[in-house]
């Protein structure tokens, strides 16, 4: 039986010709790259390529860059909005302010007007707020923040800055219902500052409207007249402003003439207001005059009411 054949294969295996390419070609590039690298002769090369594969790489570069631009766009509104709505809550937050600020300076005004007007009447009074209107179209009432205890009693007269307002009809320890001047319920004795007219002023049921009936033809009244309180049945101090003539006319019976006027105080604009208290306490009060008024105050100019025309002074 024939023994294996011998191993007859070289120690060492020639080199292949792929190896010998391989070698070939990185020799090359390595001259190649010392030669570009001392001489640059391969920029106009590199140029060209870049100038074939530019638009490649843009064209490859898109969908990328649109996503990132959306992702932009999308980041941006989002702040956008976020910085509108911080912008709006500003706003908002300053126009409250500057409400609150003017709503504050109305108030120190009005106050102004009505320490002003009790100085100039030479009155006892005291300052209420106004806490609630009865909603009710027929009854023109109001809640005062003070009562009994801060030493209101029923009948006092209520006035703002501008003139007679009403009085107090009922007491509560912390609270006081005042009528207006204008419900239909009320009545106030007044006289003519011209003539020295005396009549009554009722009222209407509409804040801006009071009414004197059965005023005889020949008594001297015409539009523009200014009334004060008569002093009449001890409840209104004398010489209070209380409204002015802007209509007369005869009435039904053609025997009288009926007038209407304005009322000098703001019924539905005041935010606080004067309680008077009764000249009776004031008469005995040290330090005021044994006499007691019978006219307007001459530091009291008479109020003239949006639109109206004007009032002669008191003879």
């Amino acid at each position: 039986m024939p023994g294996p054949a011998p191993d007859t294969a070289p120690l060492f295996a020639e080199p292949s010709h792929g190896t010998l390419r391989l070698v070939a070609y990185l020799a090359l590039a390595g001259v190649v790259m010392v030669a570009d690298h001392r001489g640059h002769y391969l920029d106009g090369v590199r140029q060209a390529a870049a100038r074939l594969t530019g638009p490649l790489y843009s064209v490859i570069g898109a969908p990328a860059r649109m996503a990132d631009a959306a992702r932009a766009a999308v980041t941006d509104r989002s702040e956008l909005a976020q910085d509108n709505a911080a912008m709006r809550e500003q706003l908002l937050l300053a126009q409250a302010r500057l409400a609150r600020l003017s709503a504050v300076q109305d108030q120190n005004t009005r106050l102004r007007e009505l320490l002003d007007a009790r100085t100039r009447l030479g009155l006892k009074a005291q300052l209420a707020e106004l806490m609630e209107v009865d909603l009710d179209p027929f009854r023109h009432r109001i809640l005062l923040d003070g009562g009994a205890e801060d030493g209101i009693r029923p009948g006092q007269a209520v006035m703002d800055a501008r003139g007679v307002m009403g009085q107090i009809i009922d007491v509560q320890p912390a609270r006081s219902v005042l009528i207006l001047i204008t419900d239909p319920g009320h009545a106030i004795p007044v006289r003519v500052v011209r003539t020295g007219l005396r009549t009554i002023a009722y009222g209407t049921g509409e804040l801006g409207t009071l009414r004197l009936p059965h005023i005889p033809f020949s008594a001297d009244i015409r539009p523009g007249d200014a009334l004060v309180s008569s002093g009449l049945g001890g409840n209104f101090p004398a010489g209070l402003p209380v409204g002015l003539v802007r209509q007369v006319e005869p009435d039904d019976s053609a025997t009288f003439v009926r007038a209407l006027a304005t009322p000098y105080a703001g019924m539905a604009r005041s935010g606080e207001v004067l309680v008077l208290h009764d000249e009776r306490e004031l008469l005995h009060a040290p330090g005021f005059p044994d006499t007691p008024m019978i006219g307007p105050p001459e530091a009291l100019p008479l109020p003239q009411p949006a639109g109206a025309p004007e009032a002669q002074a008191p003879q």
